[in-house]
């Protein structure tokens, strides 16, 4: 029997602190105007100090478990993606197995910066494909707020924090359609987050905040979410009338439009978060879907564009019958 891997349940966790753009502008140069126009961001929530990633992934992931009536003992495997994770070691993934209470699974973590969600449902989907695992749960979970500079006007208007997860299962018909990956590091030093416990003699003191050219990384992701859009599209012989959402990462809206007009869609029918969200790195995917579900616009048997873009750089998008 050839075996797919099928959404069975999303879940969704934002902390409880909004962080406006008016509150903002009382801390560096800048304005709700400015800001709403160059991004379509007007707040972003903010990480309690008690909380962390795996805190956050935790809650994402139970309301996952409960969407899809499943018990944490069914999950074989645990993946968490994430950029800002509570410790280098052990994984956010173990620390979130050890929160549910599973001891027999494998759970690890990947860190593919913003397209880090798509990564870890492209491994997951070749686990359940291969047999390895029948239940697998997928969470990205981000505490970008405390890797930003809040005197750096640039950044620290764009990230808040939260956590997403999808619980995928073994099926006999399809829901992940497809997958596709990729990276290039030539472009390192356009986005990145130091880390100073581990920077040569050259930047030992270079503090470990998010640097990021802007205008540079928007180049890029224009054009390169474009050629994943044509890529996805082509692998399964599909036209784009046949996408029913798009459900981006939320980095910026004219990125999310330029993505929508390459599928010749409307904004109606794209998931947006950004608004009062920011930019939650690897957690925006998961949210979004989630959001998605969760108020009814995404029904079963709808297909599902997801994509995203993340320093690296990395992008990829996965194609889904939900």
């Amino acid at each position: 029997m050839t075996r797919f891997s099928r959404v069975i349940g999303t879940g969704g966790y934002l902390p409880e602190h909004i962080r406006t753009n008016d509150e903002i502008s009382k801390m560096v140069d800048t304005s709700d105007g400015w800001i709403y126009e160059r991004t379509g961001i007007k707040s972003r929530r903010i990480a309690g100090p008690e909380e962390s990633a795996a805190s956050m992934a935790e809650v994402a992931a139970r309301q996952a478990l409960e969407s899809a009536g499943a018990d944490p003992s069914e999950i074989d495997l645990i993946i968490v993606a994430t950029g800002t994770p509570d410790r280098v070691y052990p994984s956010t993934g173990c620390l979130l197995q050890q929160r549910l209470g599973i001891r027999n699974c494998v759970a690890f973590d990947i860190q593919a910066a913003c397209s880090g969600s798509i990564f870890a449902m492209s491994v997951a989907d070749q686990y359940i494909k291969s047999g390895a695992a029948r239940t697998v749960l997928v969470v990205g979970s981000e505490i970008c707020s405390r890797v930003v500079d809040w005197t750096d006007r640039s950044t620290c208007v764009l990230f808040g924090d939260g956590a997403g997860a999808i619980l995928l299962q073994a099926s006999d018909k399809p829901g992940i359609i497809s997958t596709h990956i990729h990276s290039d590091g030539e472009f390192e030093e356009l986005l990145y987050l130091p880390n100073p416990q581990s920077a040569s003699e050259s930047n030992k003191n270079e503090a470990g905040f998010v640097r990021m050219r802007g205008n540079e990384v928007f180049k890029v992701a224009v054009n390169t979410l474009g050629r994943i859009v044509d890529e996805t599209l082509s692998a399964n012989a599909m036209s784009q009338e046949e996408i029913n959402w798009l459900v981006p990462h939320q980095a910026n809206t004219r990125i999310i439009a330029a993505t929508a007009k390459k599928l010749r869609m409307s904004m109606d029918n794209v998931i947006l978060t950004l608004e009062t969200q920011g930019n939650t790195s690897s957690a925006s995917v998961l949210l979004a879907l989630n959001e998605g579900v969760q108020d009814g616009r995404i029904q079963r048997g709808h297909v599902l564009l997801l994509e995203a873009f993340g320093a690296g750089f990395t992008w990829g998008s996965a194609l889904i019958r939900y």
